[in-house]
């Protein structure tokens, strides 16, 4: 309930000091646990959260609905928020015409796609914040995105908009309510992903070749990456370029597909999408260049990144890659755990400037001045020609200009002039060379400036953090400090990913339900009722209890995974028409049955869900998780052979399919009484020679002769020769 007096006080810590924060108004939200929904818990608006609470409200007082999705690092969600919701008379029209729903995405993504869909489907584009107006029953008749509080010239503005809907609400009802069950009614038919009775999926080379040639389409050759502005770290894409070159390794091809996904890596590690003195990738790149970024910092781009650069590494045996896919994990392990083990989401983009005042600027964290730089690093280089400084070097090689380096275009709102954001400009031998010292004094020398930026930074206000863990993008960072530490053998790497592991399986699983909860704060379940997991959040979980099993050889993460899958097909599968619907489809409060056809900012759930398949019915012998696999590929055929780049991911299970996987990964005593050897029997017969560790490589249930020496197993693994 919105109150307006007396003002409510509390006294809070921050910074070691006391401050006392008044707040005129306090609604429903501030009862939340979500991180965005305490956001706007002090808005003269009468929020709120999505539930039968405001569900039974809507239907008694014949109200329509406001609803509005975003999340609390969402740059545009704080602009609406301070333009719109903390506005009086704005607060008023909405509270007394409209029941007002506030929802965050990251805890209820089955809510957010189903009227994201009509959203798009109904204005052309999409994002967040999105302001869906819906009837007492859920169903939406208008939506849109962000909205200025006032008209803009011919753009109007949201008072304008609320003022139009509830006139029309009021006069033209019937046809508002019309429209809409039309418009979801098309999109049930259209949204709709199923099997064709007897089909079967459709041929891996052909659709593998059909994504390489989209994707090489839209590939931009001089700082890589895919269209030109903005641009996006796309690690789906990157990850399947480097499958698509380990299966057509002798064609032009399969050595074009390596060459996008190293140059791209590169370059954004080069670029101002990469934190150079705090580690870390920001969202993605407002500019062709990876210059100048929108800053905010998300979990899932740091896990899925941190795995790109590590197979990277693999596939190049470049150490550049592996420093900087360690380097995420820093970040990571610095500014995005938790002390139960459990990752955060995300740090904002807006923090208050270093110089001060009311209102955050993006970017305001991380940015430099030409001044700040000369007077952290007036240090002489010794040795350096002209008597160069620190400052001169740093500021050579990272591109610092006096004026800035921030091009007014890439700065429409006016918050970065004379502001510079770090980007390589040259390698470390062309900044030795023009200096004239040693490329090792150059790389001691920035290693030195950046870890001085670094510590200077921190006395700056920091950005809004994320504290919400969201068991989904939790899977996908175990996953990373998984891959990295196996392919790396770093034992601290792989102790935190067990550390993950357990804080999944203590705090995001109730045992009792056999249920995997959405999400936590500090550790600690959500108030009840719970939000139980989605899709996404079984299927990322058991492919990072998978990586993990490879990288210790501990069955115990492996049975967990194989316990999952099984709780995964019970809520999820679709018997008719194959694959994995992305939420429970008993639950009646969300409209469209959907299966994300798109890998995006993260993998879609069904991609990831085919390997997971695949990988654990070669694990555990189980034929109908194979059959399972196969059958959502099948689903999804329409898809995969006419616009496979939405799918690149999917692309992959399809090809690991194609081509068999090898089983290797296993570590095995050949006990009849071990997890493994009674899932496969055939584990049993296997021996060692001699004493000494013992390889079989097995292949469509066909083994090699026992092997000792190194070598030769590296022989069987890159030739696939084996032996019966």
């Amino acid at each position: 309930m919105c109150v307006s007096s007396p003002p409510v006080c509390r006294s809070m810590a921050s910074g070691g000091e006391q401050e006392s924060t008044c707040h005129k108004h306090t609604n429903r939200l501030a009862k939340e646990r979500s991180p965005y929904l305490l956001q706007h818990a002090h808005n003269p608006v009468d929020w709120y959260p999505w539930g039968q609470e405001a569900f039974e409200k809507a239907k008694t007082e014949d109200k329509p609905i406001f609803l509005s999705v975003g999340y609390s690092t969402c740059h545009w969600c704080h602009v609406m928020e301070r333009e719109s919701f903390q506005d009086e008379e704005i607060g008023k029209i909405l509270s007394d015409n409209f029941i007002c729903i506030k929802l965050d995405r990251e805890e209820r993504p089955d809510v957010d796609k189903v009227y994201m869909t009509f959203v798009q489907a109904t204005s052309g584009g999409g994002g967040w914040p999105m302001s869906v107006w819906l009837t007492p029953e859920l169903k939406p008749f208008i939506g849109g995105t962000y909205f200025p509080p006032r008209d803009q010239g011919r753009r109007p503005g949201f008072r304008t908009v609320l003022m139009r809907i509830i006139e029309q609400w009021q006069n033209n009802r019937a046809a508002l309510e019309s429209s809409g069950e039309r418009i979801l009614v098309a999109l049930r038919k259209g949204t709709s992903i199923s099997a064709n009775p007897g089909g079967s999926p459709p041929l891996a080379p052909d659709v593998a070749n059909r994504c390489f040639q989209q994707l090489a389409h839209s590939y931009e050759e001089e700082y890589g990456g895919f269209r030109n502005a903005p641009k996006f770290p796309s690690p789906v894409n990157l990850m399947f370029l480097m499958s698509y070159w380990s299966v057509n390794r002798s064609t032009s091809e399969g050595v074009e597909a390596l060459q996008m996904a190293m140059h791209t890596l590169r370059m954004m590690a080069l670029g101002g999408i990469h934190d150079h003195v705090a580690q870390g990738f920001h969202r993605y790149s407002t500019d062709s260049s990876w210059h100048v970024p929108h800053f905010e910092k998300m979990l899932y781009d740091q896990a899925q990144l941190a795995v790109a650069y590590i197979t990277a590494f693999q596939v190049s045996g470049e150490q550049f890659y592996a420093d900087v896919a360690k380097n995420i994990l820093l970040y990571v392990s610095r500014d995005l755990s938790d002390k139960s083990g459990g990752f955060y989401s995300a740090e904002d983009a807006d923090s208050v400037p270093a110089s001060g005042g009311p209102d955050k600027r993006e970017g305001a964290f991380c940015v430099w001045t030409a001044s700040e730089v000369r007077e952290l690093l007036s240090d002489v280089a010794e040795g350096s020609t002209g008597g160069a400084t620190q400052a001169d070097i740093f500021m050579h090689h990272y591109g610092v200009k006096e004026q800035g380096n921030v091009a007014p275009e890439q700065d429409p709102q006016g918050e970065l002039q004379g502001q510079n954001v770090l980007i390589v400009r040259y390698s470390v031998e062309l900044t030795a060379a023009r200096f004239g010292i040693t490329v090792e004094k150059v790389n001691h020398l920035l290693a030195s400036a950046r870890a001085k930026m670094a510590d200077m930074r921190i006395t700056r206000p920091r950005p809004h953090l994320d504290t919400k863990m969201l068991a989904s993008w939790n899977g996908l960072m175990l996953s990373a400090f998984a891959r990295v530490g196996a392919v790396l053998g770093d034992e601290a790497l792989l102790e935190r990913a067990k550390q993950a592991g357990n804080f999944l399986k203590e705090h995001l699983w109730d045992s009792e339900t056999q249920t995997i909860l959405r999400s936590c704060c500090g550790g600690e379940q959500h108030e009840s009722p719970s939000i139980s997991g989605f899709l996404d959040d079984y299927a990322f979980i058991i492919c990072g209890l998978l990586d993990l099993y490879e990288a210790t050889f501990q069955t115990e993460w492996l049975q967990w995974a194989e316990e999952l899958q099984l709780r995964q097909d019970l809520l999820f599968w679709d018997d008719q028409g194959g694959g994995y619907f992305c939420s429970d489809p008993s639950d009646s409060t969300i409209l469209l049955q959907l299966k994300e056809d798109q890998d995006g900012a993260e993998p879609s759930a069904n991609s990831v869900s085919a390997s997971n398949l695949l990988r654990l019915s070669h694990y555990t012998g189980n034929q109908e998780w194979l059959q399972k696999s196969q059958q959502l590929l099948t689903a999804f055929s329409d898809r995969l052979a006419r616009v496979p780049i939405a799918l690149p991911e999917m692309v992959r299970a399809l090809m690991a399919q194609h081509y068999t996987l090898k089983q290797v990964l296993m570590l095995t005593d050949g006990s009849p009484e071990s997890f493994l050897c009674q899932r496969l029997p055939v584990l049993s017969s296997m021996f060692q020679l001699d004493g000494v560790a013992t390889a079989h490589v097995c292949q469509d249930f066909t083994c090699s002769l026992p092997v000792t020496d190194p070598q030769e197993l590296r022989r069987l693994l890159l030739d696939g020769a084996t032996d019966s």
